[in-house]
Order: C-alpha cells, then sequence, then structure tokens
C-alpha cells in the first residue's frame, strides 16, 4: 500500500528532483504539495510547483498549498545556486491557479482526512508546518511521520558558519516544529552532503526525449554552474532527493535520538542546530537525527527513482 505523503517544499531545483521521484514513485502517494518561502518567495515557490506539475503531468495529481513569507526573513535566498526563478530559469510555462488553499489549512486537512496515515516530508524552511500547528494544534497528533531536510547539528552551516539555510531562515518556526509531540526524523545536511553527484550525472539521467529527462537537462546545468562559480565545487547535494530516498528506503540511514534545540535570537548564531549531548540533559530527546547514510546506496537509489520517471513521461 502507497505511503501517503505531503511534501512541504520552496523549489528550488533539488526540491524539484525530489518531487520528480516521488509523484512517480509508485511506493508513494504525495496527496498535496505545499510551498514556503525559502529559496524563492512563496508565491514563486507556488508557480514553480504548479509549472512542474503542469510539465510532469503525473499519474496522481496531487492538491497545492500556497505558503505565506515569514515576518522576519532574512534578506538572503537560494537564488544565487537555483537561478532568478529558483529552477534555473528554464522557461516553464507557469498556468494561472485560481482559489489556492493556504499551505497550512491544506496540511490540516490532508492530516483530519486520513488521521495518523500521512507523513509530512519538510524540503524547505518550517513556516508552513509551524503555522499548521499553531492554527490547530489537534492535528499534531495526527501525522505519521514528520520528515525535516535540514540543520546542521556538526556546526557547520552552509548559510552561515553556524547555520543551515532552512533553519537559518525561519528559526522560530523551526524551533516550534521540532519541539512538537510528533514523531519526528531530522536529516541534516551533515548527511545529505555526504551523497554528492558530479557532472557524470548528466549521462545517468533519463534521456530529452522524455518530460522529465527534458527537464532535468534544463535544470541541472544551472547548478552545476553555480556550485563552481560560488563554492568551488565540481559536484552538488540534492537534499530533496536524498529526503524522498528516506521516505522509501529509510534502511539506508542510520539514526539516534538526541537533545536538540534552534536557536531564534543569536546575531551570528540564528538558525543554528544546538545538540545537548550531556547525559543529563533535560530537552526532550523525541527526535531522531540521521546520522549514517549509506552512500552509494543512496545514489544509485535516486538515479533508479528518476529512470523510472523518464520511462513513465516519455
Amino acid at each position: 500500500m502507497a505511503r501517503k505523503v505531503i511534501i512541504d517544499c520552496d523549489p528550488g531545483i533539488d526540491d524539484a528532483i525530489g518531487l520528480i521521484m516521488a509523484l512517480f514513485d509508485p511506493r508513494l502517494e504525495v496527496v498535496a504539495v505545499t510551498t514556503c518561502s525559502g529559496t524563492v518567495e512563496a508565491d514563486q515557490a507556488c508557480q514553480n510547483v504548479s509549472a512542474l506539475l503542469d510539465k510532469l503531468d503525473p499519474p496522481r495529481l496531487p492538491r497545492l498549498g500556497v505558503g505565506l513569507d515569514p515576518d522576519d526573513a532574512p534578506v538572503n535566498d537560494g537564488r544565487l545556486l537555483h537561478g532568478p526563478d529558483g529552477l534555473g530559469n528554464v522557461g516553464l510555462v507557469r498556468p494561472q491557479r485560481q482559489h489556492l488553499m493556504n499551505s497550512d489549512k491544506l496540511i490540516i486537512d490532508r492530516l483530519k482526512a486520513d488521521p495518523e496515515e500521512v507523513s509530512i516530508l519538510c524540503m524547505g524552511p518550517l513556516t508552513g508546518v509551524a503555522r499548521a500547528f499553531q492554527r490547530d494544534p489537534s492535528v499534531i497528533g495526527l501525522v505519521d511521520q514528520l520528515i525535516i531536510l535540514g540543520g546542521a547539528p556538526s556546526g557547520i552551516g552552509d548559510v552561515t558558519a553556524a547555520a543551515e539555510f532552512n533553519m537559518h531562515f525561519d528559526p522560530s518556526s523551526a524551533a516550534h516544529v521540532i519541539q512538537s509531540p510528533t514523531t519526528k526524523t531530522l536529516i541534516p545536511i551533515d548527511v545529505t552532503n555526504q551523497v554528492t553527484f558530479d557532472l557524470n550525472m548528466l549521462t545517468q539521467i533519463p534521456s530529452k526525449h522524455s518530460r522529465v529527462g527534458e527537464l532535468l537537462h534544463a535544470m541541472l546545468p544551472q547548478l552545476f554552474r553555480a556550485y563552481r562559480q560560488h563554492r568551488a565545487q565540481e559536484s552538488i547535494p540534492l537534499q530533496g532527493a536524498v529526503g524522498v530516498v528516506y521516505l522509501t528506503e529509510p534502511e539506508l540511514f542510520g539514526c539516534e535520538a538526541h537533545a536538540l534545540e534552534i536557536e531564534e535570537l543569536g546575531t551570528i548564531t540564528r538558525g543554528a542546530t544546538v545538540v545537548d549531548r550531556r547525559p543529563f540533559a533535560t530537552v526532550s530527546r523525541e527526535l531522531e537525527v540521521a546520522d549514517r547514510i549509506e552512500n552509494e546506496a543512496v545514489r544509485d537509489a535516486v538515479y533508479n527513482s528518476l529512470k523510472f520517471a523518464g520511462q513513465c513521461t516519455e
């Protein structure tokens, strides 16, 4: 039976790749895609998802929710790496959709429709999920599993010296969700960055003759160029794709329970992921943190998933 999932995201090329994988994987039923601000502003993120769904025409069309920008969003976003529109400016047609539901309301509705059967994969900042939990706290106990991509327990961030992008962008929402009494797993950049893809990826993905392949070959060169120019890296991580692999093949990861908090107010440490490893720590240890990953197996799983999606769209 397919696992029901809500994908909350801010596409972003890596999130777009994760969406492609999830939408065509028979082991998953994507019941909703909700958007948030991060890589691009919330409205642009919603336009990006709408364009992706229109281009890909998946076998099951999920409901789409539009998010709101957080009140204290930082100036920096992900356009430097992902291009002005977040998808490498590949020229996707963005269809007009009327009367879209807010992301937080859609999350609430889907959790109530299938209590304890829907997981949420959070690829971006946690603004929408936090608002859903604040708007209707009764749904917190209805989540099957919450999978959060982000954080840097090592203390080495990617957007600042101390913080990972998703946590830094909206630390108050991140803190609220991390502290919620849900079954949740954090997959930090310490782990996702261990799975990298070099230019050989362009020979491993579906051909341009499929809808998926055409899209991948258009988007990925932007990400490779940006990482080389701005981070002096010849390979790229794909956090969103790794998150989808965790949904379908969790045995490829190892996790441990930790006491963890998010720094909300620090000038230098805004969004820092602080792990209390003291044996007498009083902070809740209800959070599973991924700390091990089978790199090659996860990379192969990403390629296999994209190839299958390509076959579905030839």
